[in-house]
């Protein structure tokens, strides 16, 4: 069996290529990263070191290595050889991976069983985002022909995988928890063979658990803990305010999340303090500055603030912590993220009504409105931003 991965970073090396390993495929590592794929291609194994309470570490080899920029050619006949194509990029990058794939979908023989596409990204729906690009470039072929040679599945991803001593060169140190939900469905009664992923019927449940819950309470923990000076998230958890802030956040999603999808409220009690457990884990050496990158992104309509907020404000639920963590991404100030600088700069150009509109795309007369904004005008007042 064979599994082509776009994107041999740390998650990539420390999540979905080890787990494509333990099921047994032979891995293809793609990236445009040239060190990066030098040093795999170089390289005949490396080591992932799960950190917690249960630490255990695994060897991964089997694996090749092709630079997906200069060699476009070689990964195509990879994937159309493939069992299994997976990403793990980041959603803005699938545009860029999916002309590779269709290329790929075009050469593939017929009697071969179709492949497998699934986008392993933070974001909800990853894979209808790189299947709407694919068939894109797909226009000309019926549905039928694409269905006969691709399977597009989404999936749901949850393991931190933190900023990596450069000096343990391809070695990745992750946490000891992960969980890897596919959905059943387009698979019918075929299902590939992935024995650490488990397929559910209804996946949207478990990428917005996972989404309100993990990125959120971890972004919120990013943030608050940047404004308190924490140099590591496990430093963050300690200080009171903080974690407070954290439990805060995360009772307010619980309750979106049990009305929306009916968990057991004592069983997602569970899930969200065990959640926290794994923020706190010192052996994981992540910082604000790592998790709280790219903050317009994440004050996103769809994303881990605004999302579960606007739909508490539509139930008449409480939002106010929620409000409190965007007020606080408002102020990550970092000069090495570029969206940390374009946010600062916006705060000093736009009034805090057309910024509030251009970060969450909501309407003025949504009730979520007028309290990010009156973030946004705070967070202008302390830069002294003259707008």
């Amino acid at each position: 069996m064979k599994a082509v991965h776009f994107g041999a970073g740390n998650i990539g090396r420390g999540f979905v290529g080890l787990i494509l390993h333990n099921a047994g495929y032979e891995v293809v590592f793609a990236d445009v990263n040239a060190d990066l794929i030098d040093a795999l291609a170089a390289t005949p194994s490396y080591r992932v070191h799960e950190v917690g309470a249960k630490p255990k570490s695994w060897t991964v080899d089997n694996y090749r290595a092709l630079n997906s920029a200069t060699h476009e050619a070689d990964v195509v006949a990879e994937i159309a050889s493939a069992d299994i194509v997976t990403t793990a990029v980041g959603p803005n990058v699938l545009r860029f991976v999916a002309p590779l794939i269709a290329a790929a979908i075009e050469q593939r023989s017929s009697t071969s069983a179709p492949l497998t596409v699934m986008a392993c990204e933070n974001a909800n729906n990853a894979t209808d985002l790189l299947e709407t690009e694919v068939l894109s470039r797909l226009e000309e072929r019926p549905d039928d022909w694409v269905a006969a040679r691709a399977i597009f599945a989404n999936t749901a991803v949850d393991r931190i995988v933190p900023a990596q001593d450069q000096a343990n060169g391809l070695d990745v140190t992750v946490e000891d928890f992960f969980e890897w939900a596919i959905e059943s469905a387009p698979f019918g009664s075929n299902p590939p063979a992935i024995p650490e992923a488990h397929f559910v019927d209804d996946l949207a449940p478990y990428i917005e658990r996972k989404l309100f819950t993990v990125n959120t309470g971890h972004a919120t923990l990013a943030y608050h803990g940047f404004l308190r000076g924490a140099p590591t998230l496990s430093a963050a958890t300690a200080i009171p305010e903080v974690r407070d802030e954290v439990v805060a956040v995360l009772g307010e999603t619980s309750a979106f999340l049990v009305a929306a999808h009916g968990f057991d409220p004592v069983a997602h009690r569970e899930y969200v303090d065990r959640t926290v457990v794994r923020f706190s884990n010192p052996h994981l050496p992540d910082t604000p500055t790592r998790v709280g990158r790219q903050p317009i992104r994440k004050l996103g309509r769809d994303e881990r603030f605004v999302a579960p907020a606007a739909a508490l404000a539509d139930l008449g639920y409480s939002f106010d912590a929620l409000v409190r963590a965007m007020g606080a991404a408002l102020r990550f100030d970092v000069a090495e993220d570029p969206e940390s600088v374009e946010l600062q700069e916006l705060l000093g150009t736009l009034d805090a009504t057309e910024l509030t509109a251009r970060l969450t795309r909501l309407d003025e007369a949504h009730p979520l409105f007028t309290a990010i904004a009156a973030q946004v005008g705070d967070a202008q007042s302390e830069l002294g931003a003259q707008v």
